[in-house]
């Protein structure tokens, strides 16, 4: 039967999760030094024109994992510190260039053991568990009387700007947690929030593309950088009342300097600022004041928000120097918010990435083990050619006979993966129709029966006689059972005595429906029953694919129903295929009740 164990992953990976071949994993597996680069010599090749040729080594000894700059040009960093020669735990994020990699390896049995033996789980009713609930607090209540409770020292205006801080930092952590968001979704909501608490008219995000060009437009470089960040706006905002007519303009200097180091500024001209390059004094531009912080990832600087308060050039002349809108506890929150941004689009990032190396490797696996079941097929076909040609040659008929039946076979083989591909591909409703399920069995059996003489298997049938009038979708039950008998037959070949049977049948109190498949092959290993059903599983080595109980449970499920196994080692098995009379969608059958 279908069902095999996948391998434990035991060797530390490599994830990447930013940069121009994210969502690739590399298995160092058991190599005692790994090279990391964009040339083609080494084994971890890093697409990334700012990662040197010969860029770093990972190497591993006594169960310790380290990484070694070989004098790279942009060097090497460990969350986010420059190093040289660094050993490594899992959860590190190495940065080559702009590409950043998550290391990762399994936790080991003994560390398992570890954490059982550190914690002591008392029991219910055990005499040392006196602990006495004081207090308690919902889930609903928690933010409020946070809120409340340290907004109490502070009176007046401060008082009510903090509690506008906190209330907008829980409400930005809540929504950097909403998984149904994309980043671009995510820094809009964020930068909202943003504009409403500290009193801006517009803002932006600029965050680094790594797969972004000096020469694109709308593209900032980040100057000397290590692994120089080229941002490009991904979220502009403005307030509610505000005008989004008119592009914001964002001074270069500032974002230089933020990003260089790492500092959150505020500013009401920048020509009085000697840090700032008087061309590009942000009053000529119409704005009376700006801010400007770092979005700070974990060990990755990945771009900046960006802040402002507007009014007309000769207006600000007119009124000349006014109070500033922008004070430095805004400054403050504007940077923890940032720093929030900067957690959330990793996270997003890393998830990304994880998705699309499973995308790969499911893919990846589905490959190989089609190429695989495809060039035994094709095998076979070539074989019977072998014999047709011999045959036609000699004016042999029984040889082009034999080499013909070769073919068919193979023909069938072949049109079964490719039915049972589709099946599973694509996505479908069940054509529920009224049919007899007998007249369904009675098909997969006649269809079957030379497959299991030739196996030596001896196929039965047994038929109740009181099945009800059922809605089914015929072309699928078919198929769905055509894998489970083709798996029975399989399984039953290697004994002396091998049986199959096929039993139809109809649990009148639940108005269910069920066909039973019995073999007394060599039965299922209990460690393997719950994996059966997984895609590509499969114990029958070449000849199987790892499809077909997968397509089954798909066509039983889309009728509302399941398929069951009952299994002991050396002693066969038993599927049963069970699905309402009637699905949700259709009325009793006439002369029949659903119950």
């Amino acid at each position: 039967m279908d069902g095999s164990e996948h391998e434990p992953v035991t060797s530390a990976t490599l994830l990447v999760i930013q940069g121009i071949d994210q969502g690739t994993r590399f298995e160092l597996g058991d190599s005692s030094s790994v090279g990391v680069g964009r040339g083609v010599r080494n084994e971890i090749r890093i697409l990334d024109t700012e990662v040197s040729r010969q860029h770093a080594r990972i190497q591993h000894s006594g169960g310790h994992w380290s990484v070694l700059d070989r004098n790279s040009s942009n060097g090497t960093f460990v969350n986010g510190v420059p190093v040289r020669n660094c050993d490594l735990h899992s959860g590190d994020r190495i940065q080559v260039g702009r590409t950043v990699l998550l290391f990762s390896r399994p936790v080991t049995d003994d560390e398992s053991r570890l954490v059982a033996d550190q914690v002591d789980l008392i029991g219910r009713h055990t005499l040392d568990d006196r602990s006495s609930i004081i207090d308690s607090v919902s889930q609903k209540e928690a933010s409020p009387t946070l809120l409340h409770g340290m907004s109490q020292p502070e009176s007046g205006a401060a008082a009510s700007q903090t509690l506008a801080n906190l209330q907008a930092l829980y409400r930005i952590a809540e929504e950097a947690v909403t998984p149904s968001l994309s980043v671009e979704q995510l820094l809009r909501r964020i930068l909202d929030l943003t504009i409403a608490v500290v009193g801006a008219d517009r803002g932006c995000v600029l965050i680094d593309d790594p797969e972004a060009t000096e020469f694109q437009s709308g593209v900032v470089s980040g100057g000397s950088l290590p692994g120089a960040a080229r941002l490009v706006p991904l979220v502009f905002r403005v307030r509610a009342d505000g005008d989004a007519q008119h592009p914001m303009p964002v001074s270069r200097s500032i974002v230089d300097y933020v990003l260089q180091n790492g500092q959150g500024v505020r500013t009401s001209d920048a020509r009085s600022d000697s840090r700032f390059d008087t061309g590009q004094s942000i009053l000529q531009a119409g704005i009376r004041e700006a801010m400007c912080v770092p979005v700070q990832g974990h060990s990755v600087q990945m771009g900046v928000i960006y802040v402002d308060t507007t009014t007309p050039a000769s207006q600000s002349l007119i009124e000349g120097e006014t109070r500033s809108k922008f004070t430095e506890e805004q400054l403050r929150l504007l940077v923890a918010i940032g720093r929030q941004s900067a957690l959330a689009i990793e996270n997003s990032r890393y998830q990304n990435a994880l998705l699309k190396a499973e995308r790969l490797a499911a893919m990846g696996q589905t490959i190989a083990m089609l190429s695989h079941h495809i060039k035994n097929i094709l095998q076979g076909v070539r074989g019977g050619s072998y014999l047709i040609d011999m045959g036609l040659g000699d004016h042999n008929e029984d040889l082009v006979r034999r080499g013909w039946g070769i073919v068919e076979k193979n023909q069938n083989k072949i049109y079964n993966l490719v039915m049972d591909m589709l099946t599973f591909s694509k996505e479908r409703k069940p054509v529920m129709q009224e049919a007899d399920v007998n007249e369904t069995v009675k098909e997969v059996c006649e269809l079957m029966q030379s497959r299991a003489e030739e196996c030596g298997v001896r196929l039965e049938m047994q038929q109740a006689e009181d099945l009800p009038p059922t809605l089914y979708d015929a072309e699928g039950i078919h198929r769905g059972l055509l894998n489970v008998v083709t798996n029975a037959i399989d399984a039953a070949e290697s004994r002396e005595d091998a049986a199959v049977l096929v039993q139809t049948g109809f649990d009148e109190t639940n108005d269910i429906v069920f066909v039973s498949v019995s073999d007394n092959g060599e039965g299922i290993p209990p460690e393997q029953l719950t994996k059966i059903f997984n895609i590509f599983e499969s114990t029958k080595g070449a000849r199987g694919t790892g499809l077909g109980l997968a397509v089954s449970q798909k066509i039983l499920r889309e009728h509302g129903g399941e398929i069951t196994v009952e299994s002991r080692p050396g002693q066969g098995s038993r599927f049963t295929l069970a699905w309402p009379r009637v699905d949700e969608d259709h009325s009793a059958i006439e002369g029949h009740t659903s119950v």
